[in-house]
């Protein structure tokens, strides 16, 4: 697939991958500017310098890169959405998370990736029942429910390494408070 770029700032970089196997496409910061939202906070806009003609049908998703943990950033809106319409700059605004110096990207530096993904064409149909599930409307915190059920089952029925994992660690824990209460009582 070719995905047509323009440059805005003759700093851009194209997008790359460092692997060919890489889903994502580095994104280089060309400048930074900031921004102060709604509540005050001050926001770190990262600049591309580049414009994008993605093929209808397909989307860009902004996400961060795995670096992210080493910094005091996060994505504003966790995921960008490039649309193949929008002809502008691709941008990616972070917000500081900490009171002290921040660790940020500068200038130059891979702050974000880009997927390309295809759009799922689907319709919307009103319908007045819908099929049933084990889950059913089971929301937020739902599924923590079945995991509590799932790790009362009676011993002796462990199906998985991780289940094992969780009774190992459970039968440590309970060793070990034994060993405090009996050092408290001596």
């Amino acid at each position: 697939m070719e995905i047509k770029f323009k440059k805005l700032d003759p700093r851009a970089v194209a997008p790359v991958r460092a692997y060919n196997t890489d889903a994502g496409f580095d994104l280089v910061a060309t400048q930074i500017t900031t921004e102060i939202n709604e509540c005050g906070q001050l926001i770190l806009v990262y600049h591309t310098g580049l414009a994008l003609e993605i093929p209808e049908g397909y989307f860009g998703m902004l996400v961060p890169r795995s670096s992210i943990f080493k910094k005091s950033l996060t994505l504003t809106n966790s995921a960008g959405i490039i649309d193949a319409g929008y002809r502008g700059e691709v941008m990616a605004k972070f917000r500081n998370t900490t009171d002290v110096i921040p660790a940020v990207y500068r200038e130059g530096d891979k702050f974000a990736q880009l997927l390309i993904l295809p759009v799922a064409d689907a319709t919307f149909t009103e319908a007045s029942e819908l099929s049933t599930t084990d889950r059913g409307d089971g929301g937020y915190g739902s599924t923590d429910s079945v995991t509590e059920s799932m790790s009362s089952a009676p011993t002796g029925s462990v199906d998985s390494p991780a289940k094992e994992e969780e009774q190992d660690q459970s039968t440590a824990n309970e060793a070990a408070a034994e060993q405090v209460d009996s050092s408290e009582q001596a």
